[in-house]
């Protein structure tokens, strides 16, 4: 399954793989591999030219067993129903593998919002939220920002509900602003939990983080807070490739001056601390690790067997095909997945709506303070079973978590 196929497949072959090893009943197998819900909508708006314009919509809940669902929503040209039902399903596994109380869910609208003015992206905004307005909410489904949505959409997703529901319903969305809800530490969450799972794996393989080489694929939210913290700890940020360009420096590059540059430019194309490098050097670079936190099928069975790294830590979702995490294992290459290495950005949304229901919320160092626990907890569950199964992490991953799901599903038993 190689890039430009079904991702969703890909998926599947993850599952299917941890599911045999498990002994997975045949009938959970089933009820595990079909999502539960997939909703497709029409949202027209009035663009600022007068002229009505149509986006489609989706949203996928793949399975509520533990919990409402949860997961972003990305506003992309490329989004389909496949590929949101596949990251729906990640996030179902994501959340059983960071042991919060969540199912999995996943949105998307086909659109480039960068075409957009802010008018029109309110407008498209709240007519999607319109549209599945009967679908979400705190005890149902809980969107999150995603790719090319942020805080500010966030609000508009909180207040288009609210006004739908007639009352303020701030546990419905995470990812807010802070002013209404937000939780302090969310921002940083999953980058934080991309360091603090690399920092675990090189305890267990026995290199000190400090001075080790990383290289970082994508500089976004994921990608320049990975890449801050981890500088923070010690390791040497030797490469950084973003949508437009990237930077190397062998002797390490200035992070803090970079993220500065990347506010400015919306790109690091150009900064000049260091010689220009494409991704396809950068994934071929003599680095301890290698972060891969841009989008899905980056690391193929094309340039796989060109990897260097000793530890991959996936900061992105879905960033390796089968075939490639074929090729990875069989060179011996430590590889943390992405549903245990970015689960701290789901897990600080649970943080976030707990806050919110309660109307009590925790200092950042609170927030920091369960992540690390959370994290450093479902590292070691990945890994104890991974080394219980003979087996790599991101089936072990699985394992743990499609065994939650199903002992849960198995004790709820069929509704009929």
């Amino acid at each position: 399954m190689e890039s430009g196929g079904s991702i969703f497949n890909a998926m599947l072959q993850e599952f299917d793989g941890a599911a045999r090893l498990l002994g997975l009943d045949q009938g959970i197998w089933k009820v595990l591999t079909h999502p539960k819900r997939q909703i497709a909508v029409s949202c027209p708006i009035q663009m600022d030219n007068g002229e009505i314009e149509v986006f489609t919509g989706y949203r996928v809940q793949y399975n509520i067993t533990l919990g409402p669902a949860k997961g972003g929503i990305r506003y992309h040209p490329n989004v389909t129903l496949d590929e949101v039902t596949a990251l729906a399903a990640w996030m179902t596994w994501k959340c059983a593998v960071a042991h919060v109380p969540f199912g999995g869910g996943k949105g998307g609208i086909i659109v480039d919002p960068n075409r957009l003015s802010r008018r029109e992206l309110e407008a498209l905004t709240r007519r999607y939220i319109a549209e599945i307005v009967d679908a979400i909410g705190p005890e149902k489904d809980v969107p999150a920002p995603d790719v090319n949505t942020n805080d500010q959409i966030m609000a508009w997703v909180m207040d288009t509900y609210s006004m739908h529901v007639g009352h303020t319903a701030t546990a419905v969305v995470t990812g807010k602003p802070i002013e209404m809800g937000g939780s302090l530490g969310r921002r940083e969450a999953t980058g934080r939990g991309v360091m603090i799972v690399t920092r675990e794996a090189a305890k267990h393989l026995g290199f000190d983080i400090k001075g080790a080489t990383v290289a970082v694929q994508g500089f976004g939210n994921v990608g320049s807070v990975s890449a801050d913290l981890l500088a923070k700890i010690g390791a040497k940020i030797v490469a950084v490739t973003d949508w437009k360009g990237g930077v190397y420096n062998e002797k390490g590059l200035d992070i803090a001056k970079m993220i500065d540059y990347a506010k400015q430019h919306k790109t690091i194309e150009g900064f000049s601390g260091g010689e220009p490098i494409d991704n396809a050097k950068l994934f071929a670079l003599d680095v301890d690790v290698l972060v891969p936190a841009a989008l899905e099928n980056q690391i193929t069975g094309q340039n796989a067997g060109s990897i260097k790294a000793r530890v991959i830590a996936e900061g992105a979702n879905g960033p390796t095909t089968p075939d490639a995490h074929q090729i990875l294992h069989d060179r011996g290459i430590f590889v943390i997945p992405d549903i245990l290495a970015n689960a701290g950005g789901v897990t600080t949304s649970y943080f976030e709506w707990v806050q919110d229901r309660h109307g009590l919320f925790w200092e950042e160092s609170e927030v920091n303070h369960r992540l690390e626990t959370k994290m450093v907890e479902a590292f070691h569950d990945v890994l104890e079973t991974s080394i219980r199964y003979k087996t790599d992490l991101r089936t072990a991953a699985y394992i743990v978590a499609i065994s939650r799901v199903a002992t849960v599903t198995k004790m709820r038993g069929m509704y009929a």
